[in-house]
């Protein structure tokens, strides 16, 4: 279910879908990078502004899906515009900083984004640039992300699929929010 707050920038409203905690798994698999699978939480938020803020933090995982150590983590802002173009500024922790651009895609909760510029650090390693998927499928939230660098053509690096996390607080709000006259067998109520 996407939930649109009443206190979401209107700009924001095709971008509702991302809102929220989300968690789960992927993949990552790269020329001279341990090819590993990883555990993710992504959070998107919103404080009334234009831009829903974006962290996330991705971890090696064992064999048993234990924590292993942090792979990579993301700080960043997106933002829509009335034709429906994409912009993400975005920091990594390796020293990149990023401008992607792109498009949410019509009828369906889908954005394709590519980077535009790219800084580095003189400590990060050798990066040109990228392409991302992000979809909403199923109320999954589902992204692919391909890099490049001078030694490597473009192609897929890591792939997650993430499931929305719910609070208690959320639960406890949804709760106060269901009408007073539900049937006690619960039964009827799906009639």
């Amino acid at each position: 279910m996407i939930e649109i707050p009443s206190d979401l920038h209107k700009d924001l409203v095709p971008l509702a879908f991302l809102l929220g905690n989300w968690a789960g798994a992927g993949v990552h698999d790269f020329p001279g990078a341990e090819k590993c699978n990883f555990g993710q939480e992504v959070a998107f938020t919103h404080d009334g502004r234009d831009f829903l803020e974006y962290r996330s933090h991705t971890w090696v995982l064992d064999g048993d899906g234990n924590k292993v150590r942090p792979l990579e983590s993301e700080h960043g802002f997106w933002r829509i515009d009335a034709d429906r173009k994409v912009e993400v500024t975005m920091t990594r922790d390796d020293g990149v900083i990023e401008i992607w651009y792109g498009e949410l895609a019509a009828q369906k909760p889908q954005i394709d984004l590519v980077t535009d510029a790219v800084a580095r650090t003189a400590a990060s390693r050798p990066y040109s640039g990228g392409k991302r998927l992000y979809g909403y499928v199923k109320s999954d939230l589902m992204w692919v992300g391909e890099k490049q660098t001078p030694e490597v053509e473009l192609r897929p690096y890591m792939s997650a699929h993430l499931k929305k996390v719910v609070t208690p607080e959320e639960v406890e709000r949804w709760a106060k929010a269901l009408p007073d006259d539900l049937p006690d067998d619960g039964i009827a109520f799906f009639k």
